[in-house]
């Protein structure tokens, strides 16, 4: 009996032993750091992100790098063929796309949110590709297209050129844009923030027509101050196909 107990307790001492240092050895420990960082900046304490500008067409298209985008359109290339002819695959052949109709593929089952989306957008211009690349699901809603987008905006520009280049070296680059450009001036209709000079502006004395720098008139010297006059933005390009 004495050799049973003894037995016993030496089979509990064992387990309790091996219990504390596999405990040990195993113990876990909480990360410094929770999940996985998301590089998602802040938005500024003093108010809303400063809105993007689109692409000035007329600038940016005829520098763009065409090798550049046939690079970038190598991860377009498991749905789509751009080769003259070829066969559609599980997204359209994209062969003349640009300046093109919506659904220029006749016979590809397109989804049903890109069919609404041809009753108010009828063409691939310039900027309705840029943002549908930008992020497929946000520009057409429901659409089957799974590409989560290409947000680096030199890229999209040399991917748009190269596909310009594939069979849409007829549809017309527009003019440069000054709107589109850094440090425009603001749209008509839009207030200049105070103190700010808008770009081109010229100030007058005034009663004169003279430019800033010329010397006061009677006006100003009894105490009147000069006004200054801000041009307004020329409307912005449309980059809408031919004939729409």
């Amino acid at each position: 009996m004495n050799k049973i107990f003894g037995a016993g307790l030496g089979t509990v001492f064992a387990i309790l032993v091996v219990q504390q240092v596999s405990s040990a050895v195993y113990a876990t420990h909480a990360p410094e750091k929770m999940g996985y960082f998301v590089d998602a900046p802040e938005e500024a304490a003093s108010g809303p992100a400063e809105v993007e500008l689109a692409p000035d067409w007329g600038m940016v298209l005829p520098a763009a790098d065409l090798a550049a985008g046939e690079a970038a359109f190598a991860r377009c290339q498991a749905c789509h063929n751009i080769a003259a002819g070829g066969a559609d695959g599980i997204g359209p052949n994209l062969f003349g796309v640009v300046g093109g109709p919506v659904m220029h593929r006749a016979g590809f089952a397109y989804s049903d949110a890109m069919a609404a989306h041809k009753a108010a957008a009828p063409a691939w211009g310039y900027d309705e590709l840029d943002q549908f690349i930008t992020a497929p699901n946000r520009y057409v809603p429901g659409t089957k297209m799974s590409f989560a987008g290409l947000r680096d905006t030199p890229t999209r520009i040399n991917l748009i050129a190269y596909l310009r280049s594939q069979g849409s070296a007829g549809f017309a680059i527009p003019a440069s844009d000054p709107a589109r450009q850094p440090g425009a001036a603001p749209a008509e209709g839009e207030v200049p923030a105070e103190g700010a000079v808008a770009p081109g502006a010229e100030t007058a004395t005034a009663g004169s027509g003279g430019p800033a720098g010329a010397a006061p008139t009677d006006a100003t010297a009894a105490g009147a101050s000069p006004t200054q006059t801000t041009p307004v933005a020329p409307p912005a390009a449309t980059s809408a196909a031919p004939g729409n």
